[in-house]
């Protein structure tokens, strides 16, 4: 499923793109029913240059994961970096300003604005930071994703999996230092899943994009390098380089697990 290139893409994977040291997430108050754990104590690290998959069974605490590394969401304790910046120090302008500029987001729902074209969907985040929009890098950023002929559509004219295309696109046009994906393939078939996670596959071997994936998918994990399991809001091992079956089969440990 997955080809490396050696020599660069090596010494990328040295440098962590993300890194989690202890982090704690409570929702609510007080103890017993009244306060809830979402992550107790996660400690990760993201290399750069690499495709991790975050799973886990329902309410293992993956989203919150995933909203605590991007800067979406503040840990209750520990430590969040991207690159060499503390998250967990920023104010709320500041940690919206890293967001737009050093971190891209695919969700399971598109989010397009269904008003606006493909090419202009495509320019919002430069526009919302209030930079110029070349439209040479526009187009390039659709030509990236396989839409380089639909930079005129609106989401209506657009199938799903072109729609995603599209958020992927928006999300690449910053050139993140991270890209998280939440459920990217969730709304679509099997077929255009496998698209969009062929993309995803091939941005991190040709251009060495980091992606960090959240899924339920056995299927769409196996495309990761990597995939780290959760359970009860903490780590629970993770497989490199596995097979569909074979996460599939791990997964059915964690169901199984006690609680």
């Amino acid at each position: 499923m997955r080809t490396h290139a050696t020599g660069t893409i090596d010494a990328l994977k040295t440098i962590n793109a993300v890194e989690l040291h202890d982090v704690h997430r409570e929702f609510g108050t007080g103890t017993g029913t009244g306060k809830v754990t979402a992550l107790d104590g996660v400690s990760l690290a993201f290399p750069r240059g690499t495709f991790t998959a975050v799973m886990g069974p329902s309410g293992s605490g993956k989203s919150t994961l995933l909203q605590c590394a991007a800067g979406l969401d503040r840990p209750t304790a520990g430590s969040v970096r991207l690159g060499g910046t503390e998250l967990t120090a920023l104010t709320e302008r500041r940690l919206t300003l890293l967001r737009r500029e050093r971190i891209g987001f695919v969700f399971q729902s598109f989010n397009l604005l269904p008003s606006l074209t493909a090419a202009q969907n495509v320019a919002l985040p430069l526009r919302l930071a209030g930079r110029r929009v070349p439209k040479p890098q526009v187009r390039e950023a659709l030509h990236r994703v396989g839409l380089g002929a639909r930079t005129h559509h609106r989401p209506a004219e657009l199938s799903g999996g072109q729609q995603q295309r599209v958020a992927l696109a928006r999300a690449l046009i910053t050139r993140p230092e991270v890209l998280f994906a939440d459920e990217p393939t969730g709304a679509l078939d099997t077929r255009t899943g496998k698209d969009v996670l062929t993309l995803l596959r091939t941005l991190t071997d040709t251009e060495h994009h980091t992606i960090v994936m959240v899924t339920h998918d056995p299927l769409a994990a196996s495309y990761a390098d990597r995939v780290v399991f959760l359970v009860d809001g903490a780590v629970s091992g993770e497989l490199t380089g596995a097979s569909a079956p074979e996460i599939a089969h791990h997964m059915t440990t964690l169901e199984a697990a006690p609680c």
